[in-house]
């Protein structure tokens, strides 16, 4: 089982999920343009006294934000629907393949619960994963138009997420590895009623989730950094540099916290994608038989 198998079997509900994700989105990204130059009417209007003025922008930004606002609050009471059928379906599909290999019953039931990880990396973080590259892609663009310069400075912060996914992926699927290893002897630990042994599951666990919160924690403070240079080069460009009306710095800046917000989320986007590359690689390999 992989990804790209269940994205195939499921792909039309995933698809028509994926789609209100990106027109939810795509309507955000335009948002803070829009909203900058109905700031900019507003001010026209207050010096020229024209009523007319803040019409169009305002009509534009409303119907903007609506269209967000409302494709956001399909898409969540529709995910529950499509995702659900999914986990019923993988989680069976998974106990029958355990089944039918005579596996221990505590392996199937772990790997069956274990199998939520594929309906949460659909249902959260492949939304998240297109929120956040719209975000990136849309806000960089966006700068672009405003100057050249600040979408070439934000792009600059490839060369630390390249680092970081490497680093990473190299320490992080080892851990991942153990982590699973122990969450799939749950049912088994449980059965013994041994406290100690209760005990030790729950501190072998808790010892592999903190190794990967430290990998975690480092790799925001690496972004973290990256981010803040960009962004004081970014204010310099728009101080020093550019003669930007008032609506165009609050794009900016708008345009510019987006990106900053987006990019740091990275890292935890690659603990689900390593978590998930080791649940495909076990669930693929046979294991012991019942004895």
């Amino acid at each position: 089982m992989s990804v790209f198998e269940l994205f195939k079997k499921f792909r039309k509900g995933i698809i028509f999920a994926v789609g209100l994700v990106v027109i939810e989105n795509l309507a955000w990204i335009v948002e803070p343009t829009l909203f900058g130059n109905l700031i900019d009417a507003i001010i026209d209007k207050a010096s020229a006294n024209y009523e007319k003025i803040i019409l169009i922008p305002i009509v534009l930004w409303v119907v903007v934000y609506l269209i967000n606002s409302v494709v956001g609050s399909i898409r969540r009471a529709v995910d529950q629907k499509i995702y659900l059928r999914m986990f019923s379906t993988v989680a069976t599909e998974v106990a029958e393949t355990g089944i039918k290999t005579n596996l221990a019953v505590s392996k199937i039931a772990g790997r069956a619960e274990l199998s939520k990880e594929y309906i949460a990396f659909f249902q959260y973080r492949v939304p998240e994963i297109i929120e956040q590259s719209i975000a990136i892609v849309g806000a960089t663009v966006a700068l672009a138009f405003f100057d050249w310069r600040i979408a070439l400075t934000c792009m600059c912060i490839i060369l630390p997420l390249v680092f970081i996914t490497k680093l990473y992926n190299e320490k992080v699927i080892h851990i991942q590895k153990d982590l699973h290893e122990t969450q799939e002897t749950a049912y088994k630990i449980y059965s013994t009623l041994d406290l100690i042994l209760i005990k030790k599951y729950y501190s072998d666990y808790s010892r592999s989730e903190q190794k990967i919160a430290n990998w975690g924690a480092l790799n925001f403070g690496v972004m973290r950094f990256s981010l803040l240079i960009i962004f004081l080069i970014v204010l310099y460009i728009c101080v020093d540099l550019d003669n930007f009306s008032t609506g165009n710095i609050y794009s900016i800046i708008a345009y510019l916290w987006t990106f900053v917000s987006s990019a740091e989320y990275l890292p935890d986007l690659l603990a689900s994608w390593t978590s998930l590359n080791d649940l495909s690689l076990r669930l693929k390999t046979a294991d012991e038989p019942l004895t």
